[in-house]
């Protein structure tokens, strides 16, 4: 059935009465039905005209915004992101005026606004980059979605059941994905001193399962980058258990930081698990296998292999980290077939990094062990005068998920 503009404003009029925040967030989608009916019936519009036409036939500002989600569905049809991208940050910054009014009902049409503005803004970029222009449209987006967090943020009149504050996650799980996109990740750093210094938020465990999945997968990855890998892991790993058993995708996104974190660590993925992810076994099972066999030029060799991807995914740096762990399964094999023994000449782990493709003097590999002794990989010490390893009678090579502290020595 065709919906016609007169229609259209009767629907968000009464949409706006009632209360309806779903209802409204389907109206106000630039993707729902009507809005084709829309652009076949007004050819060639502009603001001027609609707004002489149709401005006050509702409250003010629906009367306006109705006009911007007109010419939001009309550029978005001609496929042109950027003027679709403009007036949706209008059609938002109207929409702001009644949002900062009112209480939570109206979150469900903020949460598909900000969306829809995401979505375009990424168009837009893209539709620039192809003809060798420059736009920052992303992050103009990040900015009207962080005022829509100021705005969730500082709702003190409503009830509590009824608050703003409730879209906060969501909120910052958006403007994350924003940053992160444009890569100014610093600016993260202002939204999270924000969340802790206000008192009054409702606890994190309150909020719908995906606001929590989504802000704790950012907080992880933040603190990935940033190197604070026992938080990383700590926030990854509450992620990707919360994280729903169908969204294959989120999940996997998780893995791909969780996986690096856990290797670091010791603890190797179990095969039934990366089955159910084929794109991350492609990349990590090289490594597995020869952290398992203490091969370092298999190793080497899976690092030049995927090392573009690696930097895409900015996880060179930990699995070059974790080439340790290959360098101790090597030692370690080395010690098997000494039978065990307490007492192991420096030539020996010498020799087994000269036949896995180390060129490295005895010198370099009796660092190597000082650097394994003094990390926890082996336990016991050197004789330097004696060139003799001198390792412990029991657990001589403790395994590696009984380190106290994996990350502190990296």
């Amino acid at each position: 059935m065709t919906v016609p503009f007169s229609t259209f404003l009767l629907q968000l009029a009464q949409a706006v009465a009632d209360e309806d925040g779903q209802r409204l967030a389907y109206l106000l989608r630039p993707t729902s039905p009507h809005g084709k009916d829309l652009v076949k019936e007004f050819r060639n519009p502009s603001r001027e005209t609609l707004t002489s036409q149709y401005g006050g036939s509702i409250d003010t500002p629906w009367d306006e915004i109705a006009v911007r989600y007109v010419l939001v569905t009309t550029h978005a049809a001609r496929k042109r992101p950027g003027e679709a991208f403009s007036e949706q940050s209008q059609l938002i910054s109207l929409f702001f005026r009644f949002f900062s009014q009112n209480t939570g009902w109206t979150l469900p049409a903020l949460f598909s606004m900000l969306r829809d503005l995401r979505d375009l803004a990424y168009d837009a970029d893209f539709n620039a980059r192809y003809n060798g222009q420059n736009t920052e449209c992303m992050e103009s987006a990040a900015g009207v979605v962080a005022k829509a967090f100021s705005m969730c943020m500082t709702d003190r009149t409503s009830p509590l059941d009824l608050s703003r504050k409730w879209g906060i996650y969501y909120v910052v799980g958006l403007i994350m994905k924003c940053y992160f996109r444009v890569r100014r990740i610093n600016l993260s750093k202002n939204i999270l001193r924000a969340l802790e210094a206000n008192p009054d938020i409702p606890p994190l465990s309150a909020y719908p399962r995906s606001h929590q999945v989504t802000y704790r997968y950012y907080l992880g990855m933040l603190s990935f980058l940033n190197e604070d890998y026992a938080k990383a892991e700590q926030e990854l790993t509450l992620a990707f258990y919360h994280c729903h058993v169908d969204a294959h995708r989120n999940q996997e996104r998780i893995l791909t930081c969780l996986i690096p974190l856990r290797i670091l660590r010791g603890h190797l993925p179990s095969a039934e698990l990366m089955q159910r992810f084929p794109v991350l076994d492609e990349l990590f099972s090289p490594f597995f296998a020869a952290i398992r066999t203490g091969d370092i030029s298999a190793y080497d060799a899976a690092l030049e292999r995927w090392e573009h991807r690696l930097v895409e995914l900015n996880l060179w740096i930990t699995i070059e980290k974790a080439r340790e762990l290959c360098i101790r399964g090597l030692f370690r094999r080395v010690w098997v077939a000494t039978d065990r023994s307490t007492r192991i000449p420096i030539s020996m782990f010498h020799c087994s990094l000269r036949l896995s493709g180390n060129d490295v003097s005895v010198e370099e590999a009796e660092c190597f062990v000082a650097n394994m002794i003094y990390k926890g990989y082996m336990r016991g010490y050197i004789s330097h005068e004696k060139q003799m390893v001198v390792l412990a009678n029991t657990n001589a090579f403790p395994r590696l998920g009984e380190r106290p502290a994996p990350y502190a020595l990296l």
